[in-house]
Order: structure tokens, then sequence, then C-alpha cells
């Protein structure tokens, strides 16, 4: 699955379909504002203005706050008819929700007031730039009189200096402005706004109070064709890394193929499919990278993460005399605490840009999709790991029949969201063991599959949920949720209601954070229980479509389900599951034990 902009081109028009594989070729210049045939200057906005380019590259709808520094710039963001207001409970909620809409729609944004919210909604914004995905952040800020004065204003620390909101998203977000006046403001915005697409990393854009409504000549009231400058590989340096990516797989007896989560921000999905089906080899993903990978693929062999890889993934990857990485991220997470048997010498590692063979040869200004397209053009066939995984593999077994009213256990719960799944389906997974849970389910044709495992913020799903089913209305999502993760962003199931939303969480109710006690236990990982439904029902309030249930065995489950997908297919409906706390999946116990082995090396000598 590839993430699309939608972007206007240089002709001013829309493609047919909505969105395009890659930026437009015309060269980025500075955009002259219209002018009408009297020649005389028309006069719009700069709030009009920002509303306009929001629509123009994709963005439909934006998660928000009030507060009183952005109240006047919400009233023209409003005012644009292709752009809708959602209104969140808390500014984190919104960050995830504007990550969650980027992951669907290709960009999203959030708009909040102030340092008291900018703080607020850092930790969202952080979770995007580590996921590499395009946010853009938009802050209204202090009047512009009261810069550079001596006066200290409400929602600051108490210091006239108003930078430090600044100063703590520079680390965050690929490109910053502070526009506290209108001369540069329209280029300001621009190069923000180009900045984040092309580097498809959040960026931070901060509007002093009084400037949103008062007319410039730079802003013109006639739509202005937006375009951004494309990328391109240089041409010799990709010959040669072909040449030598080539000749260093063919030489291998049984080379695989890996796809990573960079693979999105590359636009490569497609790419990576055309090497594969050229080129023979056993295809896997890494876990981050599950939704950009075709499962139906012939020669897919499941996930690889280290020893808790799908069952013969692991062995046919480590075993493997060669490797392609396309677009990887290797941490303690996905590298299960530094244990995972990858040598460096013998892979082949696509980054966005970037080449890097065996040991150490690199080859600069490389997009990875034409590397992946040449590269495909140029190996030869070798189906040997692929052979050798179907010689091995032996199918996995089901879980044992549920007895009559036996409590539930988690691999039923997953047996029964897997014949859930369709092509109009997508599926969000929340920090803890619905990672690992998750990592199991065989996702079909056009399913869709999020989760944040470089981040990993316990609580990000809910508002990543709000915001994906707000961008992908042609797709039913399934959430699961666990009830640790939940406490901490509950509120916006309200904004879901508002929405007319009709996405189906699961509440994993096992009365603690599970992950953590895996890691490393303590009286800090319980917590106070909840009355989930109850809590869901109160916040339904009798506005907007809701349906909720218990779920304490298999068939209880069943008839939820059923609810769900049936009379109840147009509702919200949140469905609380019972576990019993020690109800870990097999991957989630042993990656837990290498993570904390990794966490409690002890200082290496001085």
């Amino acid at each position: 699955m590839e993430t699309k902009v939608g972007l206007v081109d240089a002709t001013g028009k829309r493609p047919a379909n909505g969105a395009v594989d890659s930026p437009p070729e015309t060269p980025f210049h500075p955009i002259v504002p219209a002018t009408p045939a009297s020649g005389v200057a028309t006069m719009g906005t700069l709030g009009r203005h920002l509303a306009r380019r929001l629509v123009e590259v994709g963005v439909s709808d934006f998660f928000a706050v009030p507060g009183d520094f952005n109240l006047t710039l919400l009233d023209h963001l409003i005012e644009e008819p292709g752009l809708r207001f959602i209104g969140c409970c808390n500014e984190l909620n919104a960050g995830y929700a504007a990550d969650g809409y980027a992951r669907a729609r290709g960009v999203g944004a959030c708009v909040v007031t102030f340092t008291v919210g900018g703080l607020s909604v850092l930790n969202a914004i952080a979770g995007a730039y580590s996921e590499n995905l395009p946010v853009i952040c938009i802050v209204g800020g202090p009047n512009s009189n009261d810069f550079g004065t001596n006066r200290i204003l409400h929602h600051t620390i108490g210091i006239s200096d108003f930078t430090q909101e600044l100063r703590c998203f520079q680390p965050v977000t690929c490109h910053q402005v502070v526009i506290n006046h209108l001369d540069d403001a329209h280029e300001q915005i621009d190069t923000a706004i180009a900045t984040c697409l092309r580097e498809s990393k959040p960026v931070y854009i901060s509007i002093s109070c009084n400037l949103a409504a008062i007319p410039h000549p730079s802003f013109g009231r006639d739509p202005i064709p937006y375009s951004i400058s494309p990328k391109w590989s240089n041409q010799a340096a990709l010959e040669a890394a072909v040449e030598v990516a080539a000749e260093f797989l063919d030489k291998a007896v049984k080379p695989v193929m890996i796809g990573g989560p960079k693979l999105r921000v590359a636009k490569a999905g497609k790419a990576f499919v055309e090497l594969a089906d050229a080129c023979g080899y056993a295809v896997a993903a890494m876990p981050s990278a599950k939704g950009l990978v075709p499962e139906s693929h012939p020669r897919f062999i499941g996930t690889y993460w280290g020893s808790v890889s799908t069952a013969f993934c692991a062995e046919m990857v480590e075993s493997a005399d060669a490797y392609l990485f396309a677009g990887p991220i290797f941490n303690d997470y996905s590298s299960v605490g530094y244990s995972h048997l990858i040598k460096r010498e013998k892979a082949v590692i696509v980054q966005p840009d970037r080449v890097v063979i065996g040991n150490g040869l690199q080859f600069g200004c490389v997009l990875m999709k034409d590397f992946l397209r040449a590269l495909a053009k140029r190996l030869k066939s070798n189906t040997t790991a692929y052979e050798n995984y179907c010689r091995i593999f032996v199918p996995s077994g089901q879980p044992p029949e549920s007895g009559p009213k036996e409590p539930l256990r988690g691999n039923v719960l997953f047996k029964h969201i897997q014949a859930m799944l369709s092509s109009n389906s997508a599926v969000i997974a929340e920090t803890g063991d619905s990672w690992f849970n998750c990592q199991k389910l065989k996702l079909p044709d056009g399913c869709g599959y999020e989760f944040q495992m470089q981040y990993g913020s316990i609580g990000w799903s809910v508002g990543a949920a709000l915001g994906y089913a707000q961008a992908a209305k042609d797709k039913r999502l399934i959430a699961c949720i666990g009830d640790g993760s939940f406490q901490v962003t509950a509120q916006d199931v309200s904004t879901m209601l508002r929405c007319g939303q009709n996405s189906i969480i699961f509440l994993i109710n096992n009365g603690g954070y599970t992950i953590e006690v895996e890691i490393h236990d303590g009286p800090y990982n319980v917590i106070k229980n909840w009355n989930y439904t109850a809590l869901v029902e109160a916040i339904h309030n009798g506005e907007g479509n809701c349906w909720t249930a218990k779920v304490k065995c298999e068939e209880e489950l069943k008839e939820a389900i059923a609810t769900s997908m049936g009379p109840k297919k147009d509702c919200l409906c949140f469905i609380e599951v019972f576990l019993h706390k020690d109800d870990a999946s097999k991957e989630l116990l042993e990656w837990g034990s290498r993570v904390s082995a990794a966490n409690s090396r002890p200082p290496s000598p001085q």
C-alpha cells in the first residue's frame, strides 16, 4: 500500500484520481498572486491563504482545540468550503488524529494555541516525526506587537522571551516558521508546507493572532497553482548502485528481500512489488512495515521480527547468504533487544535516497523507487529461498476449542477478528500485546494496517483511529486497544461520535499494562479498573450512533461481532473484552524478556 498526497499540478488542475504517486515535475518557484483583468490586485487574507493551501495539498479535515490566540485564524479556516473543523477534546489527541489522518491521506494538520496547546501537542508531533509522517502543526501565536517587548503574556512560562515553544519544536519538526508580519507570510507558509511534503516530516507554523484576518496584496483571491520541487536520482550513482547490487545479489545462493517502514516515505511500495515479481526471492516484511507489503504476494513468507517472527520466516531470513532490506529501521524493538542475527556484510540496505551494499559501499542521491525498478530489470531470478521455505513450512494450528461459557482467551479473540477483515477494513493496533496479536493477522488485499512502533506512545491509537477513519471513509476501522492505553486518551471517543464514525473498538480489559509487565513487572503496572462501556455510554449521552457490549466468553464475542457487522454496522461499536491478566501472546513473552535484558545491561567499564 502506498500513501499518496493530493497535489495540484502546474496547470492548477488536480489529477483525476485526486492523488499522485510523486510530486509534480515542475520546479518549485515563488508563487505570483493572481491579478484580475482590470489590473488592480485583489487582496485576500493570511487565514484564507493558509486554508486554501491545506485543501490544495489534500487536507479536507483539520483537528483543533480552540484557544484565544487561534480563534480568528479558526474563523478563516472554517470559512473555506473544502475544509472541515474537527474539534478534539485535547491537543494531544488532535496531534494523534493528524498523525492517523496523514497515514491514510498522505498529509494531516492540527491547530492549537500558543504554548499551553503547543507543548501539549508536542508529544504527538514527535511521534509523527519518528514515523516520517507529514503533519502541519499550526499554532495561534501572540499579537505581533508583543514580540520584542518586555511584556509578559498569559499561556507562557512568565518571561518575555516567547521562543520557548519554538525551541521545543525544533528537534521534532523539519521546518519552523514564526509569522509575526505579513510581508513574507505568503512565502513562509508555502515553504513550510512544501518542506513538509518533500521531507515527509512535521512542520511548525506559528501565526500571530492579529494577522489572520488582515488583507494583503500577496494573497490573491483566485486559486493559484501550488507545486513542490521534485526529487531526482543522480543517474550515474543510480547506474553504479544497480550494477554493484546486482553483482552482489546474483552471487548469492538463497537471497531474500524484506520490506521496511520507510517504503511509505519513499513511495516505493509498487516498485518493491515489481522487484519481488521479477527476482523470485522470498519476500518478508519488518513488523513496522505490515500493511506496506502485500501479504497476498505468492512468495510472501511473513513478518521478520528476529526471534518473534512469523513461523519459519526468521529461519529463512537469517540463514540467507544475502538479503535486500528496503527502508528498514533497526532499533532495539525491531531487533528484539539487539538479538537478531542480521550481518551487515550480507545486506543491501536501500533507504529513501541512499543505497548501502555490504560493509559500507554507499551510493547517495539514489531514490529507492528508481533503484528497485532498475534492479528488477537486472537481477537473475532465484527462487531457492522460497523453495526451501515451502519444504519446511507447517501451517499454524488453530486455538483449542472453547468450552461452554469458558473465559475468553486472546488467541480466540484474534481468530474472530481475522474473520472480520476484508479489503474494506483497516486495523489500528495500540502499543502493547495488540502489536503481537495483530501482527499475526493475515491482511486481505486493500486492508489497511497501522501501528506506531518506532515511538510506541501508549494512547496513540484513540486519536489515530479518529484521524484515520476521518480520512479513509471507504474503510471500516477495527481498533485493538488495551485498557491502560485507553485510559490515557479516552476522551476523543466523543469526537468519533460527533463525526458520525462507525469504527469498531475492541477494548482489551486485562487490568494493566501487560507489555510493561513482561519487560519489568511492578505495582505500577496495575491500573484502576473502569466500567468502560458505561464510560462510553456516558460520553455518547444520546447524541450520535453508538453501541456497546461486554464480552467474557466466545459465545458473547460471536454475538457482539455479528451485531457490529450487521444491525449496528453504521454505529460506533465499542466492545469491551475481558481477558486474564496473564493472557499474553508467546511473542510478547519472548520479546519482553529480550528487551528487558537489553534495558538492564550493566554500565560499560570506564
